[in-house]
């Protein structure tokens, strides 16, 4: 694909490392094959203590890198990389899980779509799981205001029919897997929120973003893949406490009374019901897990 506007835009691509030195070295090795844009890949290591984040600093040493020194989750680690990117002068600023691999030329198809809607202010391409055929894990977010969470669109379905959607299509919600910003945008409404950890740190700055008048991008023909199994199994108690701790936080930053009231009304008769299901199973990690989420600030 040709450069935007006959000039090729600088983006620094910011890749978190905890204990996955394989997958991370598969990630950085995909997004060096770009094409179309002046790209320069930041390593942040989250306090890895297998010692991969100083191996992958041997090992890439044409790119810049960081290291957090204590695990800051997702969240925290890469809110400490794209502070460190915008310090730069770029033009955009992509963020990915460690566990995926970009085509070639998914960011040049991510670029040419916001640059060609110029309220928007980010955009993720089509996600999907690996193995034939492939199939989406992320194909658009939508918003659920009730639940306080994005859901997945389009999860499961062959990736060749969310191929024939529109070239372009905005959401309410994206995805922290893999999203790029305007780093303009990203100065001004800022990062993920560190104290989130994991979970939900994507709708929240989403939130941010689409208050502060920015439109959020789909563009399925841009692609990467995403390593995560399909089906997906059951989420873990970590991921359960996390999740339901972040919508509370995101309802008191976010929500006027009404909604909250909305939120309340649907979320905690929920939790009951889960914590009752997990206490018949005699599971006990995921019934705690359930009290620590309803209860922790």
């Amino acid at each position: 694909m040709a450069p935007v506007n006959g000039s090729k835009r600088v983006v620094v691509a910011v890749v978190l490392n905890y204990c996955r030195e394989a997958d991370t070295v598969a990630c950085v090795q995909a997004l060096e094959g770009s094409v179309g844009v002046e790209l320069s890949v930041l390593i942040v290591d989250n306090g890895s203590p297998d010692g991969s984040g100083g191996r992958l600093q041997d090992r890439f040493p044409q790119h810049d890198f960081l290291q957090t020194g204590a695990n800051l989750g997702y969240a925290g680690g890469n809110a400490l990389g794209m502070a460190r990117a915008l310090g730069r002068d770029i033009d955009y600023l992509l963020v990915l899980n460690e566990d995926t691999e970009v085509a070639a030329d998914m960011l040049i198809r991510l670029v040419e779509a916001v640059e060609a809607h110029p309220q928007a202010g980010a955009a993720a391409p089509l996600m999907v799981h690996e193995g034939e055929p492939p199939r989406v894990w992320w194909g658009g977010g939508t918003f659920d205001r009730i639940r306080a969470l994005a859901t997945h669109d389009g999860t499961g379905a062959l990736a060749s029919e969310v191929s024939r959607e529109p070239p372009v299509r905005e959401v309410s919600s994206l995805c922290g897997c893999c999203i790029l910003f305007r780093a303009g945008v990203l100065r001004a409404v800022g990062g993920f929120a560190s104290d989130y950890d994991t979970y939900g740190e994507d709708v929240e700055l989403s939130l941010r973003l689409t208050r502060a008048g920015h439109r959020l991008l789909f563009v399925p023909g841009a692609r990467m893949v995403h390593k995560v199994a399909h089906p997906e199994p059951p989420p873990t108690p970590r991921k359960i406490r996390l999740r339901d701790r972040n919508r509370r936080r995101i309802v008191r930053r976010h929500y006027g009374i009404v909604d909250r009231l909305c939120f309340a009304a649907w979320f905690y008769p929920t939790r009951g019901v889960h914590a009752v299901r997990y206490l018949l199973r005699g599971d006990w990690d995921r019934l705690g897990a359930i009290w620590a989420g309803v209860t922790e600030p």
